[in-house]
């Protein structure tokens, strides 16, 4: 873990932008590995792949199997896991217990909790107990419950986003993710921060950039203005099944060739 920590700094140090991709599965996390530097299992496993409407549906056992299954496959990346929402935000030594269990049961190197200056103490205590912390300001997918408003607009949030990096910083996260924010305040934190800044929807001024594995490749509806699908997995994924179909109707499927002798 420290050697994969190490290189995000170094890159950090270079301001060589450093890569994140969500995701929750063997499969592509396998793919991920070969680019990432940060593999984030996140709590969006919820909606993303279980149908769910908000993140705050995400238990911790769900996100526990996912946390597995990505640790197996990455030998190269830092794995970040999602605290689930209700695990850690109420009391340090509850957090303490959850976040220890993810770390042991998964093999995972960090934790990534939302909020800043109102779980400062939360933060400082993992941190005092050697686990490692990343950081969620701007938008915060838990406390809005399904809703994704654009940080930074609304009178006071400038005061509290840079209090929140101040906050974060202080405790000793190793980075920190900004999502859905103005890009006048981003540029204002990126030249106060002297930690890793991973953006999503929060211009290409930061430090990095982190989007979700089946967004940027199109195998989900969301359309938020941030996203760029890279791939469009889902018409590829359509007509391999419809081909499928059509094999098994017409009896093409399976040939001698896929029989056992």
């Amino acid at each position: 873990m420290f050697l994969k920590k190490k290189k995000i700094f170094e890159k950090f140090k270079k301001k060589i932008p450093i890569i994140c991709i969500t995701s929750y599965t063997a499969p592509i996390a396998k793919i991920a590995d070969k680019y990432a530097d940060i593999i984030l299992v996140g709590d969006s496993v919820g909606p993303v792949l279980y149908g769910f409407n908000s993140t705050r549906k995400v238990s911790i056992d769900l996100i526990l199997q996912h946390a597995k299954a990505v640790v197996t496959q990455a030998k190269n990346s830092m794995v970040v896991v999602d605290m689930p929402y209700g695990t850690y935000e109420r009391d340090a030594k509850l957090a303490y217990k959850n976040a220890k269990k993810i770390i042991s049961e998964t093999g995972a190197d960090a934790v990534k909790l939302e909020g800043g200056e109102k779980i400062f103490d939360i933060i400082t205590f993992l941190i005092k107990k050697k686990i490692n912390v990343m950081g969620h300001i701007g938008l915060l997918p838990q406390k809005h419950n399904g809703k994704y408003p654009v940080y930074g607009r609304k009178k006071n949030e400038e005061k509290k986003i840079l209090d929140d990096l101040s906050s974060l910083e202080k405790a000793g996260v190793f980075s920190i993710v900004i999502e859905c924010t103005v890009e006048s305040i981003v540029k204002k934190l990126m030249k106060k921060s002297n930690t890793p800044i991973i953006g999503i929807g929060a211009t290409s001024e930061c430090d990095g950039q982190v989007l979700v594995a089946e967004d940027l490749l199109g195998l989900t509806d969301f359309n938020a203005k941030f996203l760029k699908k890279y791939s469009n997995l889902d018409v590829i994924i359509s007509r391999a099944f419809e081909k499928f179909s059509s094999d098994v109707v017409k009896r093409k499927y399976p040939q001698k060739k896929n029989y056992y002798k």
